[in-house]
């Protein structure tokens, strides 16, 4: 379905991008959403507009100064080229495979990240703890959605086990082969707001996305008997416009790079993940304390009290650890020359 016909506000304009655009901007340029990204070039739709253009800007910048899926951009009215990217209300990103020095962008504009996991051996506490602290740092609304209940004799005790997590978490048990199960997600998704998916391979995303949309566009892979995983289906980065009413749906985001997505700069988002456990903190005797053997540690006193989970606290500390790290790796990785002849 062809997207010319959209209103800015279909495709997801909002006041924080149209307070970025002067009063002579509005004259000669043009608003446009980034739908799809291929090399070098990138497909856009805006009001009476979509179309194929170049990703490449008047004057070259940093590494997020290049158009990713999700973003609004202003092009000339005339000639359709690219004049800037507006600011972002949030960003996916990661370091680019086979080269650590360079930055890819993921997604961008995210409203709402759907943790999808599934009723047997995938549903794993520290890996949606993973994404929920990617959602806090990127700063979006995280809904945990948890796929293929029949797998599991008692899964109410997972939905409880994800509820527990987070104070105020959402978690959806669903059905992707019933749209009327599915079809539960869509209040997370209203007109103009825009949605990922996140989880491993297997789990349903891509039943998911065919139920949302209304399409069967998206290949599904079955799950492997032998340990539960699927393979990976998702290969082009793009947004899909989901089911709705006269108004139409939001967007969702599909692109295979959320399935890699590395902890770095996230030390805000385990601060407020693990809330319980970093205001405990506050009440150790030494600023420095290490949380693990030091005299007057009120991290140690709460989980011999009970009033901590050890299992938590280990997870916290290791989410902390390779944060740490990921930092001090980065700060390294910029410290490099490029190599020789390679673009930037």
């Amino acid at each position: 379905m062809g997207t010319s016909g959209l209103t800015l506000t279909q495709l997801g304009w909002k006041s924080f991008f149209s307070e970025q655009v002067s009063a002579g901007e509005r004259l000669i340029c043009q608003p446009v959403r980034v739908l799809s990204v291929h090399r070098g070039r990138v497909t856009v739709s805006g009001e009476g507009f979509e179309d194929s253009i170049s990703s490449s800007l008047p004057t070259q910048g940093g590494a997020e100064d290049r158009p990713t899926v999700g973003d609004w951009l202003l092009i000339d009215r005339t000639t359709r080229s690219l004049m800037r990217i507006l600011d972002r209300t949030s960003l996916f990103k990661r370091p680019a495979p086979g080269d650590d020095r360079r930055t890819q962008l993921i997604a961008a504009n995210v409203d709402t990240l759907f943790i999808v996991t599934s009723c047997n051996e995938d549903f794993n506490v520290a890996r949606i703890e993973r994404y929920l602290v990617l959602a806090r740092e990127v700063g979006v609304r995280p809904v945990v959605v948890l796929t293929k209940a029949d797998l599991s004799p008692t899964p109410g005790r997972l939905v409880d086990a994800a509820r527990a997590l987070q104070s105020g978490l959402l978690v959806e048990m669903v059905d992707g082969r019933d749209p009327t199960s599915a079809a539960r997600l869509a209040r997370h998704c209203g007109p103009g707001e825009t949605v990922a998916l996140v989880g491993s391979s297997g789990v349903g995303k891509s039943t998911l996305v065919n139920r949302l949309t209304g399409s069967d566009k998206i290949a599904t892979q079955a799950v492997r008997e032998d340990d539960g995983k699927g393979r990976h289906t998702t290969t082009v980065r793009e947004m899909h416009r989901l089911a709705g009413g006269a108004d139409g749906g939001g967007w969702l985001v599909d692109t295979p790079g959320m399935r890699e997505l590395q902890m770095s700069d996230v030390a805000t988002g385990v601060t407020e993940v693990f809330d319980d456990v970093t205001a405990v903190t506050l009440d150790c005797r030494f600023s420095n304390c290490s949380h693990l053997d030091e005299p007057g540690c009120a991290i140690q006193a709460a989980m011999t009290d009970g009033n901590l989970d050890p299992a938590r606290v280990e997870r916290w500390r290791k989410l902390a650890r390779e944060d740490a790290a990921s930092n001090r790796a980065a700060t390294v990785r910029r410290s490099r020359p490029g190599k020789a002849g390679k673009r930037r």
